[in-house]
């Protein structure tokens, strides 16, 4: 899949980037999964943030946390792609080139994240090992998963 990517440190993020990418989060993590929550968590400020598509429509969206933030890992987060663009591979696209970008910043460590549990088939397929047991976040089940060094 040919897909153009952006990867920026939240300050150099633009404005009109910054609404597109809380578009598309908004979009799926609180209205289509009807979950009301605090999306703005203190995490984006230290991120790297990788997504494809263009202002007014970012399509999918990604968030790079370096080790000691999150996690004494390295972390993928808010991880999503737009409606209209899901079956195309760009998901599979997206979490690849974000380990990528992970290996890239930060060289060959594990990498955790907080996946919702129908996903874990899905990061599977990328070396996620379920490392928790379920917990419940905004009322949607989770587990964590890391992904041994490469």
């Amino acid at each position: 899949m040919d897909v153009s990517w952006t990867c920026k440190r939240w300050h150099e993020v633009s404005r009109d980037d910054l609404y597109a990418i809380a578009v598309v989060r908004s979009r799926v993590f609180v209205v289509e999964q009807t979950c009301p929550y605090l999306d703005l968590d203190g995490h984006d400020q230290e991120a790297w943030h990788l997504w494809a598509g263009t202002v007014p429509a970012v399509t999918a969206y990604l968030r790079l946390l370096p080790p000691g933030s999150k996690y004494v890992e390295p972390s993928l987060g808010r991880i999503v792609t737009a409606p209209e663009a899901r079956r195309t591979g760009l998901g599979r696209a997206l979490v690849a080139e974000g380990l990528r970008r992970v290996e890239q910043l930060w060289g060959s460590l594990p990498v955790r994240i907080g996946a919702q549990r129908y996903l874990e088939r899905f990061y599977g397929e990328f070396g996620f090992e379920t490392a928790s047991p379920e917990y419940d976040e905004d009322g949607i089940p989770h587990v964590e998963m890391v992904r041994t060094a490469r």
